[in-house]
């Protein structure tokens, strides 16, 4: 099958993102805020990895988002969850587990 025999799925059947802009510019906010980080909340892109390589945040500092994300939002993040990798990739992958898991 040739490519151009592929029909991409119109946009009403892509999957939406559950992390608004809004969202993901306050979680962005509370990072800053909560490590004092010398970047400003704009400049964090939504899919560049929050830790190691990209925003360069290391496993203390995952533990103090994840304090601030747990009491600002009323959901809770353990240090033991299986999904933390996932959760914690990126601004994007953070704010839509917020998204879906927010009790506040």
């Amino acid at each position: 099958m040739s490519v151009s025999n592929i029909n991409p799925l119109p946009a009403a059947a892509l999957p939406a993102s559950k992390a608004d802009p809004a969202l993901m510019r306050e979680v962005a906010e509370l990072m800053v805020s909560a490590l004092n980080l010398d970047t400003a909340a704009a400049d964090i892109a939504p899919d560049e990895p929050l830790y190691g390589d990209g925003l360069g945040l290391d496993s203390i500092d995952i533990l103090e988002v994840a304090l601030v994300i747990s009491k600002q939002y009323g959901l809770q993040l353990r240090a033991d969850h299986e999904d933390n990798g996932q959760i914690f990739r990126s601004l994007r992958s953070l704010s839509e587990h917020i998204a879906a898991q927010r009790t506040k």
